[in-house]
Order: structure tokens, then sequence, then C-alpha cells
């Protein structure tokens, strides 16, 4: 059990971050503030704040050192252990010109059908209800970097998000999206200046022998997920598939898994800040 200090640390640290912290809050008037967050009214955690503050200024330090414009970024919101996974979303994280960190994302809106996209601050991303405060960053090559930010300036990255949302949408179906298939999508027409639409970039990734990662799901919690999730369907999934219980859906690994086979990344950073703290 860890003792905390009676008196209030006063150190550079400190400084730095109240002053993220009042970044953070003019980012708010701007974005949405219930974008990323539970959609209810439990009134907010102090000490969870404070340790996803805490966090999200190592992720910018480390984000600042690496060098990048630009980087795939991805956290643990849930607990995927007993499907073998770590991170459960994804974003992509871009410098602005003023020094701060803005997080690109396809965000599901309160366990509905639906989704959007959201731009917010490095700290709002990890304001979620997070299961562990651990970030994977999968820093592009420059090159693909600067792909990467042009197809966000000319709207391809609007064009290619799906509103009708599936967290566990089929990898290479365009009747649903998940946010961490609007990222790789992106990617995708990133990395081939031939590739525009959905379709395109999913027979790319085809093509370039994209795995997704295939999850088993039981016939009695397919029932239940279709009955009482507006935000989990299987009915894009092939037949055979579904009726086996294999869903090939796109996660943050097999992401990491692609990215590393075909050298579109040239670093890799794991940041982990421990379990979140209550009160």
């Amino acid at each position: 059990m860890s003792v905390r200090p009676a008196l209030p640390e006063t150190g550079p640290r400190f400084f730095r971050l109240i002053t993220f912290l009042i970044c953070l809050l003019l980012c708010w008037q701007i974005r949405p503030a219930h974008a990323g967050t539970a959609c209810d009214d439990a009134p907010p955690d102090a000490r969870k704040i404070m340790q996803a503050m805490n966090f999200a200024l190592k992720v910018q330090d480390a984000l600042n050192d690496s060098g990048a414009e630009l980087a795939i970024i991805a956290r643990a919101g849930q607990d995927l252990s007993q499907y073998h996974l770590v991170y459960s979303h994804l974003g992509v994280i871009r410098k602005m010109p003023d020094g701060r960190w803005f997080v690109l994302h396809e965000l599901n809106q309160c366990g509905s059908a639906s989704s959007a996209l959201f731009e917010e601050g490095l700290g709002n991303f990890f304001l979620d209800d997070m299961f562990r405060f651990r970030s994977l960053i999968l820093i592009p090559p420059p090159t693909l970097q600067q792909a990467m930010l042009a197809k966000i300036s000319d709207g391809t990255a609007l064009s290619l998000h799906e509103p009708q949302y599936n967290m566990l949408s089929y990898a290479f179906s365009t009747h649903y999206q998940n946010s961490n298939q609007w990222g790789l999508e992106l990617l995708a027409t990133a990395a081939d200046p031939r590739v525009h639409k959905r379709s395109e970039a999913q027979r790319w990734l085809k093509a370039m022998q994209y795995k997704p990662d295939v999850i088993d799901v039981p016939a009695m919690t397919r029932l239940g997920a279709r009955m009482f999730r507006a935000n989990i369907r299987f009915d894009d999934h092939p037949f055979g598939d579904r009726m086996a219980g294999k869903i090939a859906t796109v996660t943050v690994e097999s992401v990491q898994q692609f990215m590393w086979e075909h050298a579109l990344t040239d670093n890799t950073l794991e940041i982990d800040g421990g379990m979140p703290e209550s009160k």
C-alpha cells in the first residue's frame, strides 16, 4: 500500500501537469465532453482523473521524444484477457502546430448501433472508464505519416467512416464498422495511393494477407448479444463462420501484427501506468 505525501507536489512535473489540465479543459470547450466516456451520471472519480492525466502526460512525453508527427495509439479500455487480447480500441494521434497532440477516432455512442468520428485531446482519450492505464503506440515511417496526415486533411478519413457500428464487425465487409477497422482502412488508403474507398481498402488488405483475429463466440452468447446489445451484430459474417461461432474481426493486436509484417511501423512503444485507482 503506497503512502501519499501530506503536502502537494510543487516540482517541475507538478506545474507541467497543471498546464496539461488547463489545456484539457480548453479542449473540452471545443470538443464534445462526453466523447469516449460512459453514458451515465456517475460522479467523476478524482483519483482516476489525476491518474489519467499523469498517464496522458507520460504518453505525451514518449510521443515528443519519438520525433513523430502522427502515430497509431491504442488503449486498454476493457478486460479482453479471455480472448487473449490486451488493447480494446485504437485511434490516430497527430501533433498540432502548437505542440499539442489530438486523437482522431471512431466512438460508439452510448452502446447504440451508431458511431461518429471525434477528435479530442490526449488526456480525454484516457478519461474513459479504463480497465488499465496501458497504451500501445505504433509509429509509421515518415512517408506513411505524411500520407496519413494528407488523408485526414483531404476528407478521406471522414469518408471511410461507416456510422453503422458493430463491435465485432466482419473484417471484410462494408456493412458495419468498428473503431479498429476504421483505423486500419485509413492506413490502407495511405499505404497505397490507388486505394480510396472502404471496399478497395479491404481488397488491398486481403491481397496483403491481413489476418483478422478470430474470436470464439458460443451460440448462446451470440443470441444474448443480438437480443440485448445494439452495438453487437453477426449478420455481416459469412454464414458458416457465424454458425461455427468463429467471428473474424479487426483487433488492435491484428493491426499491430500486420504493420510489423509489412514494415509499416518504424517504432513500437508500450507504456503501462497500472490499474485505475479508486476513492
